[in-house]
């Protein structure tokens, strides 16, 4: 088994708005994807980030060999209580799903 971080060719995140973090992972062939999405699901990506399984949104895209992963934000964008203002260093606890 290999590490997401070590099979994917982009993992990244971002803001889907001020409530949601996207989460953006392709790969080069779409064996890579395939495998990939055995593992990925909503149950784990929940448990991963404690939101709701039925807030876990995952979209693949075939076509291109990635997967889009969507999830509410802990924290509206730019409040308070936020650590990470654009969403772009959620990714992190994806990196080590081993796949």
């Amino acid at each position: 088994m290999a590490k997401l971080i070590d099979t994917a060719r982009i993992l990244r995140s971002k803001n889907a708005g001020p409530l949601y973090i996207t989460f953006d992972i392709m790969f080069d062939t779409r064996g890579q994807l395939d495998t990939a999405l055995k593992v990925i699901n909503e149950k784990l990506i929940a448990d991963l980030y404690d939101v709701a399984e039925q807030d876990v949104s995952i979209i693949p895209y075939e076509v291109v060999n990635s997967v889009k992963v969507t999830i509410p934000r802990a924290n509206v964008s730019g409040d308070v209580l936020d650590n990470d203002i654009y969403g772009c260093q959620q990714h992190v606890k994806m990196a080590c799903i081993n796949i």
